[in-house]
């Protein structure tokens, strides 16, 4: 990818993560946004709209972080676990649900709480990621590879993406963050073959006045 594809592809990245961020925390902290609306205080509002725009923009850059970390991991596995590299996502995947419902709940959950809230969260998580992990098969030639690393990096890496929230367990931040590393992770997931697509383009129309 050229530099400027590059450049092109984090602020856009950017922008989603503030994008993200602040339209949902205009509902999940309504109590920030609430006293302000009701007394007309203009600049109170765009002040904290421009603070979660900002935390959005940290949240962006933790997403692009993950996403090419999980390149790296991602050629890694295939080189070492060739053939068995699928199987041993499926596996991981697994046991990441599992620890983000059984293990979640033994941590945080209080006395006579429901395990219903932990299912459902899990239950968003892979509903998201096997939607996203569909259309990115849908792009791909080699459909029977591309679905599962999709779904791996929706699930496993968005979860360790997560983990700064996800040990403090703050309800509101754990949905604010979470909504932002989804949006981001989908966006990285469908577009970067579109700017390596342009970038190539790009080389391409150079190489006859460079010769």
């Amino acid at each position: 990818m050229t530099i400027r594809n590059w450049i092109r592809f984090f602020i856009h990245t950017l922008v989603i993560g503030g994008a993200v961020t602040a339209t949902a925390a205009l509902l999940i902290r309504w109590d920030q946004f609430g006293p302000y609306v009701q007394d007309g205080n203009v600049i109170g509002i765009l002040s904290s709209l421009l603070w979660f725009i900002f935390v959005g923009f940290t949240f962006s850059v933790i997403s692009q972080m993950g996403y090419f970390a999980y390149l790296t991991i991602h050629q890694f596995g295939m080189g070492m676990f060739k053939s068995l590299w699928n199987p041993v996502q499926v596996v991981l995947i697994a046991l990441v649900l599992f620890d983000l419902i059984y293990f979640r709940f033994r941590a945080f959950a209080e006395e006579g709480e429901s395990y219903t809230p932990y299912i459902f969260l899990g239950i968003g998580i892979l509903v998201v990621g096997l939607l996203v992990a569909y259309m990115k098969n849908q792009q791909s030639e080699a459909k029977t590879n591309t679905f599962v690393s999709a779904l791996f990096f929706m699930i496993v890496v968005t979860t360790l993406e997560w983990l700064p929230v996800l040990l403090v367990n703050s309800v509101k931040w754990l949905y604010l963050m979470l909504l932002a590393l989804l949006a981001c992770n989908a966006f990285q997931l469908l577009r970067l073959p579109k700017y390596i697509e342009k970038s190539q383009m790009e080389r391409q129309r150079k190489e006859p006045t460079n010769s």
